[in-house]
């Protein structure tokens, strides 16, 4: 769609707008064509990815590099250190990883053997963990996972004992960032043979998750859990709260309260494989409101370090890490990123990617099961598309760049450890962005809804 000299409009199609005509804002051709799908069809859209509308977001927040009043550090003399321990709290073997990236959870189901395989190689490659998703720990996965985070979730899909104890850690999923307050979907087509036999599940019948734990109704239960599994696993490994983004300050507080040793705080533009469009664009807040709302919680209870905090959702680059780090997070998740860089929504696919509708660079239906790139799919063909070698190697130089980039920033900060960043390195362009991550609108020192109106 373009703009003639005459302030006209030409669409897509070649056809010339009249000036006079007039798109409406509330009922634009989006929305529209949503409107006559669903007449159409009579249910309610489904597809994978994450939140597309514009929210506040990383991008809207700035760092004060150091100049004067604070001194750089040299890139190529002066270390900046990137480790973290996540469990220190109560588990006796905490996980130690070299970069404050992890790779958060999919499950084999929503991605191929291959995909999974890949996202172990190259989490391993940099010495960083990846999570198994629902639906249970694949042999691959464990084999090149160095360090491996075991999921329980509400379904209880695939959940086995034996796999509990050969997990380096695990995450207890409360809630999802692309759907608090709602289960997950996979669809029949994507429950093979394999998958059924994981899940226990009829081959070929659409599932969904429940958005709840069977055995527990709140906090209280939740406290019996987390000990339930420490007695599985003898209080060796650390137990992970996972939320998704919404009443942030009272959800980590409780978490903290039943025992969590971290928190995974996932914000709304957290990916997922498969769930209705109107959680992913309609439930949550964005992770930049959330993570302050976190911190805030557990430094009121004196746990701030102590529980490690654990943020995704939207993070593609690694300013979008140092941000999350100063704010007070200690490590970051990733998921569309790492997909992304296995080589989804890759423009060598974009003729397969449109004679199914889409195009490379908007592929979001990872529910189908067609995914050119062999990531999302369970077909075989599809599938061995994905060298997991290569698809590792791909991943781990991606990490590698995040963390190099995190490291540059933190340097001209003057910060020798990337968790030495704060709040006061950052300012803010927008209002809004300054409200939600509390830090100042640049050129002042005005944090708006903390210091005066």
């Amino acid at each position: 769609m373009a703009t003639t000299e005459s302030g006209g409009t030409v669409l897509a199609t070649g056809r010339q707008v009249a000036p006079s005509l007039r798109e409406s804002a509330t009922f634009d051709r989006n929305v529209i064509a949503e409107i006559q799908r669903a007449a159409r069809e009579g249910m309610y859209d489904i597809r994978g990815f994450g939140a597309k509308r514009r929210v506040p977001n990383f991008d809207d927040l700035l760092f004060l590099g150091a100049s004067v009043s604070r001194y750089p550090l040299e890139g190529y003399r002066e270390r900046c250190a990137t480790d973290v321990t996540i469990g220190t709290r109560f588990a006796s073997e905490p996980i130690h990883l070299d970069i404050p990236i992890t790779i958060a959870g999919m499950s084999f189901g929503a991605l191929s053997g291959n995909a999974k395989e890949a996202l172990g190689r190259g989490a391993s490659e940099v010495g960083t963990s990846t999570t198994t998703g629902d639906g249970g720990m694949t042999p691959e996965e464990r084999e090149h996972s160095n360090k491996l985070i075991y999921q329980l979730l509400p379904s209880r899909y695939g959940m086995n004992p034996d796999d509990l104890r050969r997990a380096d850690a695990i995450e207890v999923v409360i809630g999802q960032g692309a759907k608090p307050g709602g289960g997950g979907m996979l669809l029949g087509h994507k429950i093979s043979d394999r998958v059924a036999a994981m899940r226990d599940l009829p081959k070929g019948i659409d599932q969904r998750s429940a958005c709840r734990h069977p055995d527990w109704t709140g906090p209280d239960d939740l406290e019996i859990k987390i000990e339930e599994l420490r007695e599985i696993t003898d209080w060796r490994i650390p137990i992970y709260i996972k939320v998704g983004a919404t009443r942030t300050y009272y959800d980590v507080a409780l978490a903290v309260k039943a025992g969590a040793d971290a928190i995974v705080l996932d914000g709304m533009q957290g990916g997922t494989a498969a769930t209705q469009e109107v959680f992913i664009e309609h439930v949550g807040i964005p992770i930049l409101a959330a993570i302050p709302q976190a911190v805030e919680s557990l430094m009121e209870l004196d746990m701030h370090r102590k529980v490690q905090l654990i943020v995704s959702g939207g993070i593609r680059t690694g300013a979008d890490v140092a941000k999350a780090l100063a704010l007070g997070a200690d490590a970051v998740a990733i998921g569309v990123g790492a997909l992304i860089a296995l080589g989804d929504n890759a423009p060598e696919h974009e003729a397969e990617y449109e004679r199914i509708g889409s195009s490379s660079g908007f592929y979001d239906d990872w529910q189908a099961g067609l995914d050119p790139a062999g990531i999302s799919t369970q077909e075989p063909e599809l599938e061995a598309r994905l060298d997991p070698v290569l698809g590792g190697r791909r991943l781990a130089n991606y990490l590698r760049t995040l963390t190099l980039e995190c490291q540059t920033l933190a340097r001209a900060c003057g910060k020798s450890h990337v968790h030495n960043l704060e709040p006061e390195d950052l300012c803010a362009l927008t209002i809004e962005a300054a409200a939600m991550a509390r830090v100042p609108l640049a050129g002042t020192s005005w944090i708006p809804g903390v210091n005066g109106i």
